[in-house]
């Protein structure tokens, strides 16, 4: 199997922790050269300085970047492409508040859909023409289960997540003849700071603990334990990889079993 990355280029979203992190990290196993982007500069060089000590004679750095200013988003990037292309495109961004459909506003939806498919778009549109140059490309967005069975209590980010679905498949489709694959990757719970965000909400709506609320969700998943970002990272380098080459267009449950739907 063909899992060798050596040569290629990575941006991957949300990279200084959780999964994101965890996708970084499995990518340059592989021997790919990432550059990862979130907000904090401490935060991305202390995993920069961690992602060095993989490999010898990889190239990885990062961009400080904001996804609620897009000007300066598509400045950073297109300031990356500069320097080297963009082979493989992790989008990654932490979700919404949670909270019922009928208490969110519509500044909820728009912050949320600005983040998610517009900056998606924006990044999609930049990098595509040296993956093509290249002839090699993949895009993989990491989104969530909630795109085949709504989660309760997620109402926005229920919402934007199948807008982000559907994007990516008719993206899919366009870029197909180009050899260019993009996929969905959809996360069950993960141990990640997330996950205890919404343990705390829960926990604080029905007057019970986090560990009250933790035992509940295991309870639902077959495996009966929540994924690793490892888990899922190893499984978004899998898609970013030759292996994946004939895989487009699709969304890769890792989520212990927890989803109802096939």
């Amino acid at each position: 199997m063909n899992l060798d990355l050596s040569g290629k280029n990575a941006l991957v979203c949300g990279g200084s922790k959780g999964i994101g992190k965890a996708t970084a990290l499995e990518l340059a196993k592989l021997g790919a050269n990432v550059t990862i982007v979130s907000r904090s500069a401490e935060a991305l060089s202390d995993v920069v300085n961690e992602l060095a000590l993989i490999v010898d004679k990889q190239d990885h750095d990062f961009l400080v970047a904001d996804f609620s200013d897009q000007a300066d988003l598509r400045k950073k990037i297109t300031g990356l492409l500069t320097i080297k292309p963009i082979h493989i495109l992790i989008n990654n961004t932490g979700g919404p508040p949670s909270g019922p459909i009928l208490d969110a506003s519509p500044e909820a939806f728009l912050t949320a859909f600005n983040n998610h498919l517009i900056c998606n778009q924006l990044l999609a549109s930049i990098v595509v023409k040296g993956m093509m140059k290249d002839g090699y490309g993949r895009i993989i967005n990491i989104i969530s289960t909630s795109v085949k069975q709504p989660i309760t209590g997620l109402a926005v980010s229920n919402t934007i997540r199948g807008a982000v679905a559907n994007w990516s498949k008719t993206l899919a489709n366009e870029l197909g003849p180009h050899g260019i694959t993009v996929n969905n990757l959809l996360p069950g719970s993960t141990s990640t700071g997330r996950l205890e965000d919404i343990f705390n909400a829960r926990a604080a709506k029905n007057g019970t603990t986090r560990d009250e609320e933790a035992t509940k969700m295991k309870k639902t998943i077959p495996l009966g334990r929540f994924a690793t970002p490892a888990e899922i990272g190893s499984a978004v380098a899998f898609l970013a990889s030759p292996a994946a080459a004939y895989i487009s267009g699709t969304n890769l449950v890792v989520d212990g079993g927890r989803t109802k739907s096939l």
